[in-house]
């Protein structure tokens, strides 16, 4: 036997770290290959609509990249990234109501680095962490590989709800390290914190002494209501995740981290075990797309565009879905969360969607257990065009209503309880 094939059969027994065991895989990572096919409506993936971008602005930004730039935009860099990039984003945060300086900024390969560094920063095992339930899968990915004890806090349509959140940090039996939240159209929830959760939040992680984390993918894509201060404006010891892949490009894989110096000074040098650095061709890039061209006007093209998407799902959503349903009503971002009688499993139903045409993102997924969260699935409105949208929901609750048939007919014969 070849010793390749002898790795193969047992990487998984002895080779592997203990930890990549307890990893999951991404549900809308697994999805992505079910939904390439023509005849498939994808609500599963929260991909932004790139074709909505100006190519006159995409030529402005990287013209000059590899025109006058060249020599440096394809050498190593700082491994907090480019100064000139970090005011852009600085400018960026000051429109929200964040007043900080480049020294308050690291440059990340996408936000899903900063939530990799920052557990790798922070979370030892068995270390308490609590997250919004449900929550951002890849925040979980993130989280679990550092083995800690999470705990989720449910939410409303005014976000999550800090009353619980007291509850919960006053019966722990030690005290909570980290508190991870998504304010603005949370993912999966769609659901926004008031601004009176927030002040409650910033007060109980000064009682409790726990780190917030903000992360903060969808706040410029607010379509209904005002703006609110995001949690980094009401406290400086808040971290702050940003990232371009919602107001200009995921592809580009840059986001960034605000946060003090002491954080950032450890997240620094964790970044430097990770990728030494970012990449200036990116950096240089997006700087001049955010000074050089009109990217406002298509972020407002961005928002006019989602929008009408979502309110073709909502409307849609009314109009086909049983009444068994209910659903979120997200003022921006990307996402609606529905939820189901207890007694269907969104998860096994998601192979009836796929033969008719339709993906979603099955709830379990959303909780670090995999337990909760059965009976509901997260739909995304930001892709597809609203004559799609309505078909898709369509036929997904083609889909929900057989079931939903099959149920009452068990609860008709006794054989389950009708919640």
């Amino acid at each position: 036997m070849s010793n390749s094939a002898h790795i193969s059969q047992d990487i998984s027994s002895h080779l592997l770290a203990k930890r990549v065991t307890k990893m999951r895989s991404s549900a809308v990572r697994d999805l992505f290959s079910a939904a390439s096919s023509s005849d498939v409506i994808s609500l599963s993936g929260g991909m932004p609509d790139v074709s909505l971008l100006d190519s006159t602005s995409i030529n402005k930004a990287t013209k000059p990249t590899y025109k006058e730039s060249m020599s440096e935009a394809l050498q190593y860099g700082s491994t907090n990234g480019r100064e000139e990039t970090r005011a852009v984003f600085c400018d960026i945060m000051k429109e929200i109501g964040i007043f900080a300086k480049p020294d308050d900024v690291l440059l990340t390969t996408g936000a899903q680095e900063a939530l990799d560094l920052i557990a790798k920063t922070f979370i030892n095992p068995g270390d308490i962490i609590i997250t919004e339930g449900p929550t951002y899968l890849g925040a979980l990915q993130a989280f679990s590989a550092f083995e800690p004890d999470i705990h989720c806090i449910e939410f409303d349509e005014n976000g999550m709800k800090t009353d619980l959140l007291e509850q919960k940090l006053k019966s722990l039996e030690k005290p909570a390290k980290l508190l991870y939240t998504i304010p603005n159209f949370q993912n999966p929830g769609g659901v926004t914190l008031c601004p009176e959760r927030r002040k409650h939040l910033i007060e109980l992680s000064k009682k409790y002494g726990f780190l917030i984390i903000e992360d903060d993918p969808y706040g410029r894509l607010r379509y209904d209501g005002g703006h609110i201060k995001p949690l980094k404006a009401l406290d400086k010891n808040v971290i702050y995740l940003g990232t371009a892949s919602k107001i200009f490009a995921p592809g580009l894989r840059l986001g960034w981290i605000c946060a003090s110096k002491s954080v950032l000074d450890s997240v620094n040098l964790v970044k430097q075990g990770e990728d030494l650095c970012g990449s200036n061709f990116t950096q240089i890039v997006v700087e001049h797309y955010f000074t050089d061209t009109p990217w406002a006007t298509t972020l407002q093209k961005f928002k006019l565009t989602y929008k009408k998407r979502r309110d073709a799902m909502l409307k849609a959503l009314d109009e086909y879905f049983p009444p068994e349903a209910q659903w979120t009503h997200p003022e921006g971002g990307f996402f609606i969360w529905v939820t189901l009688p207890k007694y269907v499993d969104c998860t096994s139903m998601l192979n009836e969607a796929l033969e008719m045409g339709v993906t979603y993102t099955p709830g379990d997924g959303f909780y670090p257990d995999g337990k909760r969260g059965k009976n509901c699935m997260r739909i995304a409105f930001c892709y597809a065009e609203p004559a799609d949208i309505e078909e898709a929901v369509k036929r997904l609750a083609k889909v929900i209503e057989q079931k939903l048939e099959l149920y009452r007919a068990f609860i008709d014969a006794g054989a389950i309880k009708e919640e």
